[in-house]
């Protein structure tokens, strides 16, 4: 595999004093790493995750190093829509102002099931649930402009073990064709990419710039239905970085380049990614930015339509 890319120092040293992000899934893997790195910089981050007590100790292992910004945790369950609404009338309610929405959570290959709401699962909880939290948020998100909302991917996307990442509208939501958790993975990702180009579009004149990204092959607890999270940490973990497998600081780094970085800015509702795995080997190098080799991430009827019936299915107005 070709060498993971790494954020210029530049970018890492920025004084981000007086600004606040919010993070998804910011108790563990690339989205602890991204908060991390975010409040040793001066930022002030909201670290929202589902399981409180998790994010809780997440704050207090970075508050001992002593880094210069704040941490401030809420709940925030994205299978979820009240959940995501309560999170949302919460940070409108405290923060007049967000600088960047890092939309990071998420599951993988999980087995068959729907959220509280009733969703598939994996596109309720990758897509749906950022899809209302982004919208809920715009208004602090204009208020900080210039801001960014940065949307996680994945390289899968493209393809998922074969399975070619498409939006399936007919069958949105597994309710005819058999579940397949690779398939149902590959289409919420794609959808993110898609939310994120489309976004884009809609944002022209805010001040407000969108990005996608692939944060690489990590170690980290997305692995768990796939297999167990001892192995790949421990038995299987040397055979797995020959393989390509990186470190959560590594896998942040596409998310900080997106967030920070001027290029990224100038770009937006591009795709930034880590080295990967696609349908063409001159894309494992990955890129900052790079263009997907997926047909189906540059059609922007997809995205439009998308767009429309996500609205819908989380309850917002045309």
């Amino acid at each position: 595999m070709p060498k993971p890319l790494q954020c210029p120092a530049e970018l890492l040293t920025l004084d981000l004093a007086g600004r606040t992000y919010v993070v998804t899934g910011g108790n563990s893997g690339i989205g602890f790493e991204t908060v991390r790195q975010l409040v040793k910089q001066g930022a002030k981050v909201v670290l929202a995750c589902r399981r409180v007590v998790e994010g809780e100790k997440a704050k207090q292992l970075i508050l001992s190093e002593g880094p210069r910004g704040f941490i401030e945790v809420l709940e925030l369950d994205l299978a979820h829509l009240e959940s995501v609404r309560a999170f949302a009338k919460s940070i409108l309610g405290s923060h007049n102002s967000i600088h960047g929405l890092v939309n990071n959570a998420g599951i993988m290959n999980t087995p068959k099931g729907k959220t509280r709401d009733g969703f598939e699962l994996q596109l309720g909880t990758n897509h749906l649930g950022h899809y209302l939290l982004t919208e809920l948020l715009l208004p602090a998100l204009k208020n900080g402009a210039p801001s960014r909302v940065v949307n996680v991917s994945s390289c899968f996307h493209d393809k998922a073990f074969g399975r070619e990442g498409k939006v399936d509208f007919d069958d949105l939501q597994f309710e005819r064709k058999k579940y397949d958790g690779w398939e149902a993975y590959a289409q919420s990702k794609l959808a993110n990419l898609l939310h994120a180009k489309h976004l884009a579009k809609r944002l022209i004149g805010t001040g407000i710039t969108t990005a996608s990204v692939h944060p690489g092959w990590v170690r980290s607890n997305l692995i768990k239905f796939s297999m167990p999270v001892w192995m790949q940490d421990t038995i299987l973990k040397p055979v797995l970085k020959m393989a390509g497998m990186i470190e959560p600081w590594q896998g942040a780094q596409s998310s900080l380049y997106a967030l920070l970085s001027p290029e990224a800015a100038s770009r937006s509702g591009a795709y930034f990614s880590q080295v990967g795995i696609y349908r063409d080997k001159k894309s494992a190098k990955g890129g900052w930015p790079m263009e997907s080799p997926n047909p189906n991430a540059h059609d922007s009827a997809c995205a439009e339509r998308l767009d429309s019936i996500s609205r819908a299915l989380v309850g917002l107005t045309p």
